[in-house]
């Protein structure tokens, strides 16, 4: 089980993981058995995922990707921030996504 993720914690990608943008369609692919579902399993994003993932770069807290993306979006950050929690606790639950060291 994951623990309730703060607002405050700042994340950025695993090294365990490798991801790129193909065709418009951003895909992680892990590099070691465990990543995922099964280790050679690929995890794919939607438009709403890459804009979150661009943005998990180590420098940015998840509030302040909330209110980016609420701008960008011209919505309420509350409507986007249950997305935004739910995408970094899935990921971080399948270790592609791992809280910064800062």
């Amino acid at each position: 089980m994951v623990a309730t993720i703060s607002f405050e914690a700042v994340f950025v990608p695993s090294e365990d993981i490798v991801a790129r943008e193909i065709e418009g369609e951003l895909i992680i692919v892990p590099l070691v058995a465990g990543i995922g579902d099964m280790e050679d399993e690929l995890f794919t994003l939607n438009d709403t995922g890459k804009a979150v993932w661009k943005r998990l770069d180590g420098q940015k807290n998840l509030g302040d990707i909330i209110a980016d993306l609420a701008q960008i979006y011209e919505a309420e950050p509350d409507e986007i921030k249950n997305d935004v929690i739910g995408l970094v606790e899935e990921l971080v639950k399948r270790r592609m996504l791992v809280e910064a060291k800062i």
